[in-house]
């Protein structure tokens, strides 16, 4: 029987504890925030847990809400990583994180290499398991990213895409944390580009697909996500010396945040204007509404009703087969928000993001990994990808590829 911290109680931490709270191997669940709201609105609905308010910006205080856990999931934002990474270390838990810390070094590659090698060494020197990346996208964009492998004898091209297009009709422009998300799409871009990982510029390179179920051909702009540099620094050994990689994003929140980036509005850095001075980005997340995660709020925006709700999330990788030039290309299907809402009480940005990131939770309680050290979702063996592929299928969550001739 295993006992789980979950630190975060957001979307996606709530998710993994509902989702925890049902699984046999699981004794106990220890919920973990500094908002005590969301702490005993999580607890008061699971059967295991027990809540504990916890300062995330002290090591020590993490080390002992995680005494005697197995496994720590750290749904915190990004930069707590380092010490949540040494309290799992401290405590000789197995961790993991939704995505990958940005504080380690400057550039954000050489933060993720510092992950793999010195913090890889260190879990495997106590024999445990550390694995980032592991909500949807990153997450199942990796193991999508990674099964998609399996019909190439070589690789060049890797064309990541996510289309979100669930649009209400009061202003709610984005369904996960404005701050996270903003932040997102005013960080620096990286791509693979001739097998050298680079920066590109937040929401350039426009390509434009008409994907499977939506209404009309959308474009898609480069976007900071983790896959690229994941994906590029494991190009030889895990994606068949892969040439070119890039992550592309498009949907209500980047025609919301484009305009707002090309006029300024989303920087960083103090300006003073009429004798006021001010942050642009602070102005704008302040006046942007929270993602709705309680159950009454979102029936009462469902109920309200959609102007849309549709989305995509695809894989093209391009290479050869048999002497072939070949493009495989994978989608993911899952429920949408309203079948979302109707199967689990939960958004649908909840439900793929906090359910994928719950199968990678479920994969440690079941002992389903073979791996020690640090890995990211990326570097799954093909029998880990088809474990997880055939919990997510269980959920709804299935991927499908067609290869086609180029």
């Amino acid at each position: 029987m295993k006992k789980i911290l979950v630190l975060g109680t957001g979307a996606q931490g709530s998710t993994v504890a509902q989702r925890m709270d049902e699984e046999p191997n699981v004794s106990e669940i220890i919920c973990a925030d500094a908002d005590h709201k969301a702490v005993d609105e999580l607890v008061k609905i699971l059967k295991k847990a027990k809540g504990i308010y916890v300062n995330a910006d002290d090591t020590d205080s993490i080390i002992k809400a995680a005494e005697g856990v197995d496994l720590i999931v750290n749904a915190l934002p990004i930069g707590f990583a380092p010490k949540v990474l040494e309290a799992a270390i401290a405590v000789k838990a197995n961790y993991q994180d939704f995505a990958a810390t940005d504080v380690l070094d400057p550039w954000w590659p050489k933060c993720v290499e510092i992950m793999y090698s010195d913090y890889g060494k260190r879990f495997k020197a106590i024999g445990k398991m550390a694995i980032i990346g592991t909500g949807s996208a990153p997450g199942m964009m990796c193991v999508a990213a990674k099964s998609s492998m399996r019909y190439l004898d070589t690789c060049d091209d890797i064309l990541m895409m996510v289309y979100e297009g669930v649009e209400a009709k009061r202003f709610l422009p984005f369904w996960w944390s404005p701050f996270t998300a903003l932040s997102d799409m005013t960080d620096p871009t990286f791509a693979l580009k001739n097998g050298e990982l680079v920066e590109t510029e937040p929401h350039s390179l426009p390509v434009t697909r008409h994907f499977k179920g939506c209404q009309r051909p959308v474009t898609l702009v480069e976007h900071a996500h983790d896959e690229t540099v994941y994906m590029g620094l494991n190009k030889d050994t895990h994606f068949k010396g892969a040439k070119n990689i890039n992550f592309k994003y498009g949907g209500v929140g980047i025609d919301f945040s484009t305009p707002l980036y090309r006029a300024g509005l989303l920087s960083r850095e103090e300006e003073t204007y009429k004798g006021h001075t001010f942050i642009p980005f602070d102005v704008i997340v302040s006046h942007l509404p929270p993602a709705p995660k309680y159950h009454d709020e979102i029936k009462e925006i469902l109920d309200e009703g959609l102007v849309k709700d549709e989305g995509a999330f695809v894989v093209e990788a391009a290479g050869t087969k048999d002497g072939k030039k070949v493009l495989a290309e994978t989608y993911l299907y899952a429920p949408g928000c309203v079948e979302s809402f109707e199967r689990a009480g939960i958004t649908g940005e909840m439900y793929l993001t906090g359910q994928c990131g719950s199968l990678f939770t479920k994969m440690f309680v079941n002992g389903d990994y073979t791996q020690t050290g640090l890995i990211s979702s990326d570097m799954l063996t093909y029998e880990e990808c088809d474990k997880y592929l055939g919990y997510a299928e269980k959920l709804d969550i299935t991927l499908e590829t067609e290869v086609k001739l180029l």
